[in-house]
């Protein structure tokens, strides 16, 4: 048996979870520089309140149905994930963590101790209640696209609460006969669409298709997919993840750039992060891309990128900091009032396996790097930074509606008077 227990609304509960007065109220959470609404709490959403439309177009809406507006925030978010996935993860033998609201479970020999799943279900969202205050839907499955089917079911299909499961044919059948066949995982908007042309219009119908004409028509994940729904176990994971292809680091800026430190700045911020990120997963990159661009909705839009090779792969931040002081001169132009910029590592290799130049010699730094990560781990992030990043933040994210960090920053902490 497997199971998806996912966060509701994950943004907008976790900005309740701290601040009871707003719990009953509709709440929204907004992107990065208070962009677009990118969470909607089910109070919200029962004023059709539209995902990922700009906060600017719908600021008149929300302020008529006085909405609680926040923007995103994201140290508050990781640290809740943490504590929700510790507490799911009690209830298994094995767990793989999706994303940051969604924790998949496999149980091994479960059958002869659990004899009813719908209890456990509850006792899984009670106890992640009791310690977070994140509300949380449980779905269990025969494979983990029923899993995830069911999870569905738990949180947007009448008659549930909250749990439910998908055990046999006829459980499978009630609950699929109800969704859409976008609904389903791996199904997307392009190929609903398709599927629609078909006669395929819920995802029953999807799982009484043919595995292999689904396979001749569209993709082998398509085949797994109806396998899934099924029954048959198709889909797995690793106790390892496997290591990234690509890292990239972007952000919009709050405000528009025109000088050419604050933008070098910038991008030497994305060259902490991005060095981070490879020596995390063990990885050099042999080539970066480095872009900056104004605004696509302004006058004269500019936009710049640059491939630069290094001679020896890396992941020293400071050897990428070199480079992209290197190509400034490339990428900024007077009179641009750049909107957005960042940097990717794109052609990565494996540290482990990585063979030496003999002519070429390595310039990393791996002790002062380590150092560095255990610094910024052990006090939090940006406690050392490289020099040429500055300690200027005109360019960071935009959060007006940001709230307290109640459990990162020791000035948020909740006070509670008696």
């Amino acid at each position: 048996m497997y199971a998806l227990v996912d966060a509701v609304a994950f943004y907008a509960s976790a900005e309740k979870v701290f601040d009871p007065s707003i719990r009953k109220r509709p709440v929204v959470v907004l992107t990065n520089n208070d962009g677009c609404v990118c969470a909607v709490s089910p109070e919200a959403r029962k004023l059709q309140i539209p995902k990922f439309e700009p906060y600017f177009k719908l600021r008149h809406l929300l302020n008529k149905h006085n909405v609680v507006v926040r923007s995103s925030n994201y140290e508050l978010y990781a640290d809740l994930s943490s504590r929700m996935m510790d507490v799911i993860g009690r209830f298994s033998d094995n767990q793989y963590i999706y994303s940051i609201d969604e924790s998949f479970l496999r149980f091994a020999g479960y059958n002869a101790l659990v004899n009813d799943w719908h209890q456990y279900g509850q006792d899984i969202r009670r106890a992640v209640w009791r310690e977070t205050k994140l509300p949380v839907g449980v779905g269990f499955g025969l494979t983990p696209t029923l899993a995830k089917a069911a999870n569905h079911a738990a949180k947007k299909l009448e008659g549930f609460k909250g749990v439910a499961v998908i055990d046999d044919n006829h459980s499978a059948k009630a609950i699929l006969s109800r969704m859409k066949v976008t609904d389903v995982w791996g199904i997307g908007g392009r190929l609903g669409k398709k599927l629609n042309i078909m006669g395929v219009q819920n995802a029953w119908q999807l799982a009484c298709q043919s595995p292999k004409n689904m396979r001749r028509q569209f993709s082998v994940v398509v085949e797994r997919t109806v396998e899934e729904l099924n029954g048959k176990l198709c889909l797995s994971w690793d106790d390892v993840k496997s290591p990234k292809q690509e890292i990239f680091s972007t952000r919009s800026f709050g405000e528009r750039i025109t000088n050419i430190n604050d933008l070098k700045a910038s991008l030497i911020t994305h060259c902490g992060i991005v060095g981070k990120k490879l020596r995390q997963q063990a990885s050099l990159t042999r080539r970066i891309m480095i872009f900056a661009h104004s605004s696509p909705h302004e006058d004269n839009f500019y936009k710049r990128s640059y491939l630069y090779d290094f001679p020896v792969p890396t992941n020293d931040s400071r050897i990428i900091a070199n480079a992209v002081s290197e190509v400034m001169p490339y990428l900024y132009a007077p009179g641009v009032r750049f909107y957005k910029a960042g940097l990717g590592a794109i052609d990565l290799v494996s540290e482990q396996f990585m063979q030496a130049d003999l002519f070429t010699p390595c310039l990393d730094n791996k002790k002062l790097m380590n150092s560095m990560d255990t610094i910024n781990q052990l006090f939090g992030t940006g406690t050392i930074r490289l020099a040429s990043a500055q300690q200027n933040q005109r360019w960071s994210m935009r959060r007006d509606f940001l709230s307290p960090r109640y459990t990162t920053r020791w000035c948020d902490i909740p006070r509670i008077l008696c």
